[in-house]
């Protein structure tokens, strides 16, 4: 018989941790929330001081039973659920169903999954922390309100199966808001001059049109322009002031929540929700040769920068072996966390540095190793030596008019050996490369001064990496919900990606023009903002949940009754396809359901047909020579299929390439193995394989 029961969310984080607990340890796993309010009803009893109604989640009866089971057995129960609001209430629940007493140490929490961690966890439990609980079910409760009360005025009047919810709704207004001053923006004609020039018949450097020499002129016309070049043929070019710098790039700080997802989708292309799932398996633990389960990184829903000082003495000691003194700060970097955020937790780091990369490397999928080097490197150059580069600048005499170059070179490369940071839009004005050696008074040949017309650009579309910075920025929301928000808003169907950008739907206008005439608070950025400072409060102690949904609930109920009186009926826009029904002859519509848009015959009911959309991945089939589609399983897993399906059955798993089979001519479909990409013939006949080093892809 075990004498301590101790129970987390997923089996892969009970396989870590039962090798750092002895025999007298079992470690049982909950598969994450045991208790929930129902889906069918509100499950809110609000003229019961907002009382919310939680029951068993439906298909758990049996892993209850068997946790109780365990639970009387046991002599010590340890709930060592993850350590944030969700958490705690998870273990709040278990409490309730073992029926420990809420005064009892049962709560044990770790920033990562080491022996170390877990075996002092264990020695300093502790009560569950009621203020973490409330902050949650305030959370829930408020978002369960907002979304059930507003949900059903969205089905009446635009179609079934919508939803509204209080972060959500604020991020749809932002790519919304966002398309609005695309779609309005009005570009301004600019112009540039730029002289090509060349000291000594040597080394030609480029410098850029400036102005007067105490004044910058904005070129908007091109008049203006000709002018100024019809002057510029008549004048000695003649090197003015010179100035020689140096310039530092420190590192940024280790990953926090946020950084991480922006980071990821920048360098590899992750969506938010792929990033928070990898992290997940990162944290709770996976098989390394040799090692066992070893947790790999510490948690991952943090806005903190803290690094403990084991970890700094770590990490200082690895860069002096791998590096060298030159590549060590004299001290160690401390990064100041911003003034929201809870600080709860540490950045997210590798747990240990002992294990080398090449050795995880082998035993990780692809893509989990790829986010795990991130996270590496990032942190290991957060501690390291800034980058040092000499700089130049220089006025270049014109007459009476100015031009300027810059220019600089990397003297010392600090940190920047191991880790450069990316950003959503390049600066291309920064020149890399030096000037040659100039002094003042030296006159210089202008080979060419071009000109060329410009337009002011209208400000970008949000990626997902530009939206989790904004919402961050602004408040909205926390570590935990940015994956969860944009997820939801894709898969509602109010938004959707074009490559990398995140575009409003007909249908996402349609709903945000009607929650911001209806109810502003709920789409209003401060409003969303100001309510997750409440929600901290009431997880520091300072304000109790009930009296925040009382607050909150007294304004919301008016502004639901006067929506139901004034909301009219939207009629959603019709877009005809090209494809015809088969049954009645009618050109198909394209719709929007729960699960994505799909064809619907607009002779619904008198014709039902309806069919999946599907993308034409431009191949031909090598059976029937049909057109070859992207499908999904019912679980979402994308595979090759023929347009005949039935009558032909080819299908693949692997996604297609654009090479041609060089001995058939067929497509070849492409997938990854090890360090290579097989590239396979999709004729089953033919079944030619290439090989190719994928490593060019990965840089």
């Amino acid at each position: 018989m075990s004498k301590y029961l101790v129970v987390v969310e997923s089996p892969a984080k009970a396989k870590t941790i039962k090798k750092f607990l002895g025999k007298n340890y079992k470690i049982k796993a909950s598969m994450g929330h045991i208790r929930d309010l129902p889906k069918s009803t509100l499950g809110v009893d609000i003229s019961n001081n907002f009382e919310p109604k939680y029951i068993n989640i439906r298909g758990k009866g049996s892993l209850i039973s068997e946790l109780k089971k365990e639970a009387k057995e046991a002599d010590k129960i340890f709930l060592a659920t993850d350590p944030d609001r969700e958490g705690e209430a998870i273990s709040w629940h278990l409490s309730g169903i073992f029926n420990i007493d809420e005064k009892e140490k049962c709560r044990i929490t770790f920033n990562e999954i080491t022996k170390n961690a877990v075996t002092k966890a264990v020695k300093s439990a502790r009560p569950i922390d009621m203020n973490l609980v409330d902050a949650q079910q305030a959370r829930r409760v408020l978002d369960r309100i907002v979304g059930y009360e507003i949900s059903p005025l969205l089905w009446r009047n635009v179609r079934k199966g919508l939803s509204a919810g209080r972060v959500q709704s604020a991020a749809t207004k932002m790519i919304c808001d966002r398309e609005k001053e695309i779609e309005q923006f009005i570009p301004e004609e600019y112009w540039r001059i730029e002289g090509l020039f060349q000291k000594d018949n040597k080394k030609t450097f480029k410098a850029r049109f400036h102005g007067l020499k105490d004044k910058k002129i904005e070129l908007s016309r091109e008049e203006e322009v000709n002018k100024i070049l019809s002057y510029l043929k008549n004048v000695e070019y003649v090197i003015g002031k010179v100035k020689h710098g140096e310039k530092k790039r420190a590192p940024l700080p280790p990953f926090t929540t946020s950084t991480l997802q922006q980071e990821a989708s920048r360098k590899l292309g992750f969506s938010t929700k792929k990033t928070m799932m990898l992290a997940q398996q990162l944290y709770e633990g996976v098989d390394i040769e040799g090692e066992g389960a070893v947790g790999l990184i510490t948690y991952m829903r943090t806005d903190s920068t803290r690094v403990s000082n084991e970890a700094l003495s770590e990490v200082r000691e690895y860069i002096q072996n791998k590096y060298g003194e030159k590549y060590l700060p004299e001290k160690p970097r401390v990064y100041k966390t911003k003034s929201a955020a809870q600080d709860a937790h540490e950045a997210i780091r590798p747990t240990t540095l002992h294990i080398p990369l090449d050795k995880v490397k082998g035993s990780l999928q692809r893509d989990l190793f790829r986010l795990y080097r991130l996270i590496w490197e990032r942190f290991v150059s957060s501690q390291m030596e800034s980058a040092l580069y000499d700089t130049m600048s220089v006025d270049i005499e014109a007459g009476k008019y100015l031009f300027k170059a810059k220019g600089s070179r990397i003297k010392f490369n600090g940190y920047l050996v191991l880790y450069e940071e990316s950003y959503d839009e390049s600066n291309s004005d920064e020149e890399e490369s030096m000037l040659p050696k100039l002094t003042e008074g030296e006159k210089i040949k202008a080979l060419e001064i071009l000109h060329s017309q410009h337009f002011t650009q209208p400000p970008s579309r949000y990626t997902e990496a530009m939206l989790v910075k904004a919402m961050e920025e602004k408040g909205i929301g926390r570590p935990s919900t940015y994956a969860p928000t944009i997820s939801t808003i894709m898969t509602r169907g109010y938004v959707e990606k074009e490559k990398k950008f995140l575009v409003p739907t007909e249908l996402g206008k349609i709903v945000n023009n009607l929650l911001e005439n209806h109810f502003k608070d709920i789409v209003n950025i401060n409003f969303t903002a100001e309510m997750e400072t409440k929600l901290d409060s009431i997880e520091e102690g300072k304000l109790g949940w009930k009296e925040l949904m009382n607050d909150f609930y007294d304004g919301f109920s008016k502004t639901v009754k006067e929506a139901e009186e004034k909301i009219e009926r939207v009629p959603l826009p019709v877009v005809e396809s090209d494809e015809v029904c088969e049954k009645c002859g009618r050109k198909m519509v394209i719709k929007i359901g729960r699960y994505g848009k799909f064809l619907a015959c607009p002779g619904f009911p008198e014709c039902r047909n309806a069919k999946p959309i599907f993308e034409d991945t431009g191949v031909t089939c090598p059976k029937c020579g049909g057109r070859i589609y992207i499908k999904k399983t019912r679980k979402g897993k994308n595979y090759l299929g023929c347009e005949n399906y039935p009558e032909c059955d080819y299908s693949s798993w692997d996604m297609h390439s654009d090479k041609k089979c060089p001995e058939c001519g067929n497509f070849m479909t492409k997938k990854y193995r090890g360090n290579k990409i097989l590239y396979t013939c999709s004729l089953e006949s033919c079944s030619h394989i290439i090989e190719e080093s994928r490593k060019k892809q990965e840089n």
